[in-house]
Protein backbone atom coordinates (compact mmCIF):
# COMPACT_ATOMS: atom_id res chain seq x y z
CA UNK A 1 0.00 0.00 0.00
CA UNK A 2 1.41 3.40 -1.00
CA UNK A 3 1.89 6.30 1.31
CA UNK A 4 -1.07 8.68 1.81
CA UNK A 5 -0.67 12.17 0.42
CA UNK A 6 -1.47 15.27 2.48
CA UNK A 7 -5.00 15.61 1.07
CA UNK A 8 -5.90 11.99 1.87
CA UNK A 9 -4.56 12.36 5.43
CA UNK A 10 -6.61 15.53 5.91
CA UNK A 11 -9.79 13.88 4.58
CA UNK A 12 -9.36 10.89 6.85
CA UNK A 13 -8.71 13.12 9.86
CA UNK A 14 -11.79 15.23 9.09
CA UNK A 15 -13.88 12.08 8.72
CA UNK A 16 -12.66 10.87 12.10
CA UNK A 17 -13.45 14.30 13.59
CA UNK A 18 -17.04 13.91 12.37
CA UNK A 19 -17.26 10.55 14.09
CA UNK A 20 -16.28 12.21 17.38
CA UNK A 21 -19.17 14.64 17.12
CA UNK A 22 -22.79 14.38 18.23
CA UNK A 23 -25.22 17.08 17.26
CA UNK A 24 -26.48 18.92 20.34
CA UNK A 25 -30.14 18.25 19.61
CA UNK A 26 -29.41 14.58 19.00
CA UNK A 27 -27.66 14.36 22.36
CA UNK A 28 -30.70 15.88 24.07
CA UNK A 29 -32.90 13.30 22.36
CA UNK A 30 -30.66 10.56 23.76
CA UNK A 31 -30.78 12.08 27.26
CA UNK A 32 -34.55 12.40 27.12
CA UNK A 33 -34.94 8.80 26.03
CA UNK A 34 -33.61 7.96 29.47
CA UNK A 35 -35.43 10.67 31.44
CA UNK A 36 -38.28 12.36 29.53
CA UNK A 37 -38.86 15.91 30.77
CA UNK A 38 -42.58 15.23 31.29
CA UNK A 39 -41.66 13.07 34.28
CA UNK A 40 -40.23 16.07 36.13
CA UNK A 41 -42.27 17.56 38.98
CA UNK A 42 -44.22 20.73 38.19
CA UNK A 43 -42.02 22.85 40.49
CA UNK A 44 -38.78 21.63 38.92
CA UNK A 45 -36.57 23.17 36.21
CA UNK A 46 -34.98 20.63 33.86
CA UNK A 47 -33.66 20.40 30.33
CA UNK A 48 -31.46 22.89 28.49
CA UNK A 49 -30.95 25.80 30.91
CA UNK A 50 -28.25 27.75 29.06
CA UNK A 51 -26.40 27.76 25.77
CA UNK A 52 -26.85 26.66 22.20
CA UNK A 53 -27.56 23.15 20.92
CA UNK A 54 -27.12 24.03 17.23
CA UNK A 55 -23.55 22.77 17.36
CA UNK A 56 -21.52 19.60 17.55
CA UNK A 57 -20.85 18.10 20.97
CA UNK A 58 -17.47 16.38 21.32
CA UNK A 59 -16.98 16.46 25.08
CA UNK A 60 -19.44 16.34 28.00
CA UNK A 61 -18.61 17.08 31.64
CA UNK A 62 -20.88 15.25 34.12
CA UNK A 63 -21.40 16.37 37.73
CA UNK A 64 -24.05 16.43 40.44
CA UNK A 65 -24.07 20.21 40.93
CA UNK A 66 -22.91 23.16 38.82
CA UNK A 67 -20.62 24.60 41.48
CA UNK A 68 -17.89 27.16 40.79
CA UNK A 69 -15.36 24.33 40.83
CA UNK A 70 -17.37 22.23 38.39
CA UNK A 71 -17.86 25.12 35.96
CA UNK A 72 -14.11 25.87 36.08
CA UNK A 73 -13.26 22.20 35.52
CA UNK A 74 -15.67 22.05 32.57
CA UNK A 75 -13.97 25.13 31.10
CA UNK A 76 -10.50 23.67 31.64
CA UNK A 77 -11.61 20.39 30.05
CA UNK A 78 -12.90 22.36 27.03
CA UNK A 79 -16.29 20.68 27.38
CA UNK A 80 -19.07 21.47 24.93
CA UNK A 81 -21.83 20.60 27.39
CA UNK A 82 -22.15 20.45 31.17
CA UNK A 83 -24.63 17.83 32.42
CA UNK A 84 -25.77 17.95 36.05
CA UNK A 85 -28.46 16.42 38.21
CA UNK A 86 -29.39 19.48 40.25
CA UNK A 87 -30.37 22.55 38.19
CA UNK A 88 -28.31 25.69 38.70
CA UNK A 89 -31.28 27.84 37.68
CA UNK A 90 -34.14 26.95 39.96
CA UNK A 91 -36.12 30.08 40.76
CA UNK A 92 -36.78 33.07 38.55
CA UNK A 93 -33.78 35.26 37.74
CA UNK A 94 -34.21 39.00 37.08
CA UNK A 95 -30.57 39.73 36.25
CA UNK A 96 -27.38 37.86 35.42
CA UNK A 97 -24.30 39.54 36.83
CA UNK A 98 -20.91 38.40 38.07
CA UNK A 99 -21.79 39.72 41.54
CA UNK A 100 -24.19 36.80 42.03
CA UNK A 101 -22.90 33.22 42.27
CA UNK A 102 -25.51 31.88 39.85
CA UNK A 103 -24.84 34.69 37.39
CA UNK A 104 -21.09 34.18 37.73
CA UNK A 105 -21.40 30.52 36.79
CA UNK A 106 -23.77 31.17 33.90
CA UNK A 107 -21.47 33.86 32.51
CA UNK A 108 -18.56 31.41 32.68
CA UNK A 109 -20.49 28.76 30.78
CA UNK A 110 -21.83 31.10 28.12
CA UNK A 111 -18.48 32.86 27.69
CA UNK A 112 -16.84 29.54 26.84
CA UNK A 113 -19.76 28.31 24.69
CA UNK A 114 -20.62 25.45 27.07
CA UNK A 115 -24.25 24.39 26.88
CA UNK A 116 -25.84 23.47 30.21
CA UNK A 117 -28.39 20.68 30.70
CA UNK A 118 -30.00 19.43 33.94
CA UNK A 119 -31.80 16.14 34.68
CA UNK A 120 -33.40 16.42 38.11
CA UNK A 121 -36.75 14.95 39.21
CA UNK A 122 -37.24 13.40 35.78
CA UNK A 123 -34.08 11.39 36.50
CA UNK A 124 -35.25 10.73 40.06
CA UNK A 125 -38.33 9.05 38.58
CA UNK A 126 -36.80 7.35 35.54
CA UNK A 127 -33.31 6.52 36.78
CA UNK A 128 -32.35 7.19 40.38
CA UNK A 129 -35.19 5.22 41.96
CA UNK A 130 -34.55 1.92 40.18
CA UNK A 131 -30.78 2.33 40.35
CA UNK A 132 -30.72 2.86 44.12
CA UNK A 133 -33.12 -0.05 44.67
CA UNK A 134 -30.92 -2.31 42.54
CA UNK A 135 -27.80 -1.27 44.46
CA UNK A 136 -29.53 -2.31 47.69
CA UNK A 137 -30.83 -5.52 46.14
CA UNK A 138 -34.46 -4.76 47.00
CA UNK A 139 -36.73 -7.62 46.00
CA UNK A 140 -39.98 -6.91 44.12
CA UNK A 141 -39.57 -3.13 44.51
CA UNK A 142 -42.62 -0.89 44.40
CA UNK A 143 -42.84 2.85 43.75
CA UNK A 144 -42.62 4.70 47.05
CA UNK A 145 -44.27 7.94 45.93
CA UNK A 146 -46.36 7.74 42.74
CA UNK A 147 -46.25 10.94 40.67
CA UNK A 148 -47.47 9.65 37.31
CA UNK A 149 -49.27 6.68 35.75
CA UNK A 150 -48.33 5.82 32.16
CA UNK A 151 -50.07 3.00 30.30
CA UNK A 152 -51.21 1.54 33.60
CA UNK A 153 -47.68 1.62 35.05
CA UNK A 154 -46.95 3.63 38.18
CA UNK A 155 -43.93 5.93 38.05
CA UNK A 156 -42.53 7.99 40.87
CA UNK A 157 -39.97 8.87 43.50
CA UNK A 158 -38.16 6.18 45.49
CA UNK A 159 -38.68 2.45 45.84
CA UNK A 160 -39.65 0.08 48.64
CA UNK A 161 -39.07 -3.67 48.83
CA UNK A 162 -37.69 -6.55 50.88
CA UNK A 163 -34.01 -6.81 51.64
CA UNK A 164 -32.28 -9.92 50.33
CA UNK A 165 -32.00 -11.06 53.95
CA UNK A 166 -33.07 -9.59 57.31
CA UNK A 167 -30.41 -7.37 58.87
CA UNK A 168 -30.02 -5.66 62.21
CA UNK A 169 -30.26 -1.90 61.73
CA UNK A 170 -26.56 -1.47 62.47
CA UNK A 171 -25.62 -4.04 59.81
CA UNK A 172 -28.07 -2.44 57.40
CA UNK A 173 -26.34 0.90 57.93
CA UNK A 174 -22.97 -0.72 57.21
CA UNK A 175 -24.45 -2.26 54.07
CA UNK A 176 -25.64 1.15 52.85
CA UNK A 177 -22.19 2.63 53.48
CA UNK A 178 -20.56 -0.15 51.48
CA UNK A 179 -22.96 0.05 48.53
CA UNK A 180 -22.74 3.85 48.18
CA UNK A 181 -19.04 4.19 49.12
CA UNK A 182 -19.72 6.26 52.24
CA UNK A 183 -17.56 6.80 55.29
CA UNK A 184 -20.51 7.42 57.60
CA UNK A 185 -24.29 7.63 57.86
CA UNK A 186 -26.63 9.08 60.51
CA UNK A 187 -29.02 6.52 61.99
CA UNK A 188 -32.23 6.91 64.01
CA UNK A 189 -33.51 3.75 65.70
CA UNK A 190 -32.49 0.74 67.77
CA UNK A 191 -29.22 -0.69 66.34
CA UNK A 192 -30.45 -4.24 67.00
CA UNK A 193 -33.88 -3.88 65.39
CA UNK A 194 -34.31 -6.39 62.58
CA UNK A 195 -34.89 -4.75 59.18
CA UNK A 196 -36.75 -6.78 56.58
CA UNK A 197 -38.37 -4.18 54.35
CA UNK A 198 -36.60 -1.01 53.24
CA UNK A 199 -37.60 2.17 51.44
CA UNK A 200 -35.00 4.23 49.59
CA UNK A 201 -35.42 7.80 48.37
CA UNK A 202 -32.15 9.46 47.27
CA UNK A 203 -31.91 13.16 47.94
CA UNK A 204 -34.07 14.93 50.49
CA UNK A 205 -36.50 12.37 51.92
CA UNK A 206 -38.31 14.17 54.72
CA UNK A 207 -41.55 14.19 52.73
CA UNK A 208 -41.30 10.41 52.12
CA UNK A 209 -41.51 9.35 55.79
CA UNK A 210 -45.29 8.95 55.62
CA UNK A 211 -45.11 6.98 52.38
CA UNK A 212 -42.46 4.66 53.84
CA UNK A 213 -44.67 3.94 56.85
CA UNK A 214 -47.73 3.41 54.63
CA UNK A 215 -45.77 0.82 52.59
CA UNK A 216 -44.78 -1.11 55.70
CA UNK A 217 -41.07 -0.26 55.55
CA UNK A 218 -38.90 -0.88 58.59
CA UNK A 219 -36.36 1.72 57.51
CA UNK A 220 -36.17 4.71 55.17
CA UNK A 221 -32.79 5.24 53.51
CA UNK A 222 -32.54 8.84 52.38
CA UNK A 223 -30.94 12.22 53.13
CA UNK A 224 -31.52 15.58 54.82
CA UNK A 225 -33.38 14.25 57.88
CA UNK A 226 -33.31 16.64 60.83
CA UNK A 227 -33.49 15.87 64.55
CA UNK A 228 -37.25 16.16 64.99
CA UNK A 229 -38.19 14.25 61.83
CA UNK A 230 -35.79 11.48 62.83
CA UNK A 231 -37.03 10.94 66.37
CA UNK A 232 -40.66 11.34 65.30
CA UNK A 233 -40.21 8.68 62.60
CA UNK A 234 -38.82 6.26 65.20
CA UNK A 235 -41.81 6.98 67.44
CA UNK A 236 -44.03 5.94 64.53
CA UNK A 237 -42.12 2.68 64.07
CA UNK A 238 -39.82 3.70 61.20
CA UNK A 239 -36.04 3.68 61.45
CA UNK A 240 -34.02 6.19 59.42
CA UNK A 241 -30.64 5.84 57.72
CA UNK A 242 -29.63 9.33 56.62
CA UNK A 243 -26.86 8.77 54.08
CA UNK A 244 -26.81 12.41 53.01
CA UNK A 245 -28.19 14.17 49.96
CA UNK A 246 -24.92 13.87 48.06
CA UNK A 247 -24.20 10.47 49.60
CA UNK A 248 -26.98 8.74 47.69
CA UNK A 249 -27.29 10.91 44.61
CA UNK A 250 -23.67 10.91 43.45
CA UNK A 251 -24.58 7.66 41.65
CA UNK A 252 -26.02 9.92 38.91
CA UNK A 253 -22.50 10.70 37.70
CA UNK A 254 -21.38 7.15 37.04
CA UNK A 255 -24.78 6.08 35.71
CA UNK A 256 -24.93 8.84 33.08
CA UNK A 257 -21.35 8.25 32.04
CA UNK A 258 -22.07 4.57 31.39
CA UNK A 259 -25.38 5.42 29.69
CA UNK A 260 -23.70 7.82 27.25
CA UNK A 261 -20.71 5.54 26.68
CA UNK A 262 -23.09 2.92 25.24
CA UNK A 263 -25.13 5.32 23.08
CA UNK A 264 -22.43 7.78 21.98
CA UNK A 265 -19.32 5.64 21.71
CA UNK A 266 -17.04 8.36 20.36
CA UNK A 267 -18.23 11.12 22.69
CA UNK A 268 -15.55 12.09 25.20
CA UNK A 269 -16.92 12.03 28.75
CA UNK A 270 -15.33 13.70 31.75
CA UNK A 271 -16.75 13.18 35.23
CA UNK A 272 -16.45 15.13 38.43
CA UNK A 273 -14.41 13.32 41.03
CA UNK A 274 -16.66 12.20 43.90
CA UNK A 275 -16.24 15.11 46.29
CA UNK A 276 -18.51 15.53 49.30
CA UNK A 277 -19.52 19.18 49.78
CA UNK A 278 -18.90 19.05 53.54
CA UNK A 279 -16.50 17.50 56.03
CA UNK A 280 -16.95 15.99 59.47
CA UNK A 281 -14.93 17.64 62.23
Amino acid sequence: MGRLNRREITERYEKREEEWQVQGKELVRILEEQSPVEFACDWDNVGLLAGNLDKEIRKVYIALDATDEVVEEAVQAEADLLLTHHPLIFKGIKRITADDFIGRRLIGLIKHDIAYYAMHTNFDVKGMADLSAAMLGLEEPEVLDVVKVCDGREEGIGRVGALMEPLALKRCADFVKAMFSLSHVKVFGDPERVIRRAAVSPGSGRSEIGNAIAHGADVLITGDIDHHDGIDAVAKGLCIIDAGHYGLEHIFIRYMKEYLEIRCRDLELVTQKITFPYWIG
